[in-house]
C-alpha cells in the first residue's frame, strides 16, 4: 500500500472545527465524521485554540502584530510622501 501526501488544512478550517469542539454541542466522533478528519486532530486543534485564547486578551503585541504595525507605519509614510509629490506636480503643471 503506497502512502499519499499528508493532507493539509487551512487555518480557517482548523479554527472552525476547534470552535465547534470547544462549544461541546457535538462529540468528537460526530465532528470527526461531519468534517472528515481524525478525532485526534480535532483534539490537537481544540487544545491549540484554548491555549492561544489568552493571547487575545493581553496587551502585548505578538511578533505578527508588531510586524503589522511596522508595515502600516511604513505605508502611511509612503502615502504622505506620494501626496506631497502629487501636490507639487499639480502646482507645477497648473492643475
Amino acid at each position: 500500500m503506497s502512502k499519499g501526501k499528508r493532507k493539509r488544512y487551512a487555518a480557517e478550517f482548523k479554527a472552525k472545527v476547534a470552535l465547534e469542539a470547544l462549544k461541546g454541542e457535538e462529540t468528537l466522533a460526530q465532528l470527526a465524521s461531519r468534517y472528515e478528519v481524525h478525532p485526534n486532530l480535532i483534539t490537537q486543534w481544540k487544545r491549540t485554540a484554548a491555549e492561544g485564547m489568552a493571547g487575545l486578551f493581553t496587551k502585548k503585541l505578538t511578533g505578527y502584530e508588531n510586524a503589522h504595525e511596522k508595515t502600516v507605519k511604513v505605508l502611511h509614510e509612503k502615502i504622505g510622501q506620494l501626496t506631497v509629490e502629487r501636490d507639487f506636480l499639480a502646482k507645477a503643471f497648473g492643475k
